[in-house]
């Protein structure tokens, strides 16, 4: 196990990390005495997790000025899922779902992609080591917990590892507003990965020349494009209909 630290903040992110028995410590604003607060610290004493009642300022000193809901935690971190833990998963899964992130740098978004992602049963998030957001505090907050249970897999070479889900019969679907495709006439169940770009950039060129198809989702109105966050829970919901549709 690692000995890595980090806190994170906010009831969702706290309660989740708690579940999955990783917290070390809690810090609790003194003035917040309501009945989640009440119910969470009889939770935490009975597993004996050490609680400190701190004050604003002092809650602060933690985790900045941030949206925290009177609460934070500190908790162990897990090593970095890699390379190798993603090959696992094809090996035990012969129809992966899967959703890569190519360069999303806004944590708010990533968070609200692994939401998404658990939302409508993705196996696995993939992100490149650099120039991309990883598993930051902001991250596991906005996720309400989905990060702890969703592998989010950080790859050296994200061009590398593309070419190997290919290999393995992994069809690489991106999202693109030039595509002539939508994603509910293309067929999305299967061995598929979809790719979302970054916020400003999309997908970078090696990326998009790598993809099996080009995909866009048809909208009304003078809106251009979506927030990527937003767009992506729309493509994994569509995704999500055809796989249940098709068990059916």
């Amino acid at each position: 196990m690692s000995n890595a630290t980090m806190w994170i903040h906010g009831f969702h992110a706290v309660e989740a990390a708690f579940d999955e028995g990783s917290v070390v410590q809690v810090w609790l604003n003194d003035q917040r005495l309501d009945k989640r607060a009440q119910a969470f610290l009889n939770r935490i004493q009975d597993k004996k997790i050490p609680v400190n009642m701190v004050n604003q300022k002092m809650l602060e000193t933690k985790v900045g000025e941030a949206r925290h809901q009177g609460i934070a935690a500190e908790v162990r971190v897990q090593p970095a899922k890699n390379e190798n833990h993603l090959y696992d998963l094809l090996e035990a899964n012969s129809a992966p779902f899967l959703l890569i992130l190519d360069g999303v740098t806004d944590p708010h978004n990533v968070g609200a992609c692994l939401r998404s992602a658990e939302a409508f049963g993705v196996d696995a998030v993939i992100v490149p080591k650099d120039r991309a957001c990883g598993l930051t505090p902001i991250v596991r907050k906005i996720s309400s917990g989905s990060s702890e249970r969703v592998p989010f897999i950080e790859v050296t070479n994200l061009a590398r590892t593309i070419d190997d889900l290919k290999e393995r019969g992994v069809w690489l679907a991106g999202l693109a507003g030039e595509a002539t495709e939508t994603i509910y006439q293309a067929n999305l169940t299967g061995a598929l990965a979809i790719i979302m770009g970054s916020e400003g950039e999309g997908m970078r060129r090696l990326t998009r020349e790598a993809c099996d198809f080009l995909l866009k989702i048809p909208m009304e109105g003078r809106i251009e494009s979506l927030n990527v966050s937003v767009a992506t829970g729309a493509v994994l919901s569509e995704s999500h209909r055809q796989r249940i549709t098709k068990r059916k």
